[in-house]
């Protein structure tokens, strides 16, 4: 029974948001592990956000204000350099994951939705986070984002949350 709920929510959600991209940035794994989880559940392709240069973890001690992280999210123009190419074309729908730094998306986000044409595509951010909910993220990427693509309220679920959670949020996007 199970399972059969699980493919009946994957058929509505394919069936209104068409060929799925998952494109994740993870610093500590917490956001691959989501977003794998998300690319199974949603049979959807999977793509690594890669930074030029990766974060070590001191570059992510939130404590520390010279910190590489603390310094980006601080600085509104910061765009990290993502070291490879990304086709979002062939989709309907791109998922965007990312951990939450400070209420917001990290700044290799704000490069990855600047360098794609996101225009007539569903995009739906998630996030992993240490106890922070989604804050003012999805407007901050509607207003770097390509003009006409659709933002779908995002969410903010566990590394390790299952199928049914996912394809229960899903299918019930608004």
């Amino acid at each position: 029974m199970k399972q059969f709920i699980l493919t009946l929510l994957l058929g509505v959600f394919t069936m209104t948001y068409g060929k799925t991209l998952v494109a994740y940035f993870s610093a500590t794994g917490n956001t691959k592990q989501l977003s794998e989880t998300v690319a199974k559940a949603l049979k959807a392709d999977l793509v690594e956000i890669e930074p030029e240069v990766k974060y070590s973890s001191g570059d992510l001690d939130w404590q520390d204000k010279k910190s590489r992280s603390t310094i980006e999210s601080n600085d509104p123009k910061s765009r990290p350099k993502i070291k490879n190419k990304i086709e979002v074309k062939d989709y309907d729908t791109v998922v965007i994951a990312f951990p939450i730094w400070w209420y917001k998306a990290p700044k290799i986000i704000y490069t990855f939705v600047e360098s794609v044409d996101l225009s007539n595509k569903t995009v739906v951010p998630i996030a992993t986070s240490g106890g922070s909910g989604m804050g003012r993220t999805n407007d901050d990427l509607i207003k770097i984002s390509s003009k006409n693509a659709v933002y779908k309220n995002g969410k903010v679920f566990r590394a390790n949350a299952d199928e049914k959670e996912i394809l229960e949020f899903f299918s019930h996007l608004k």
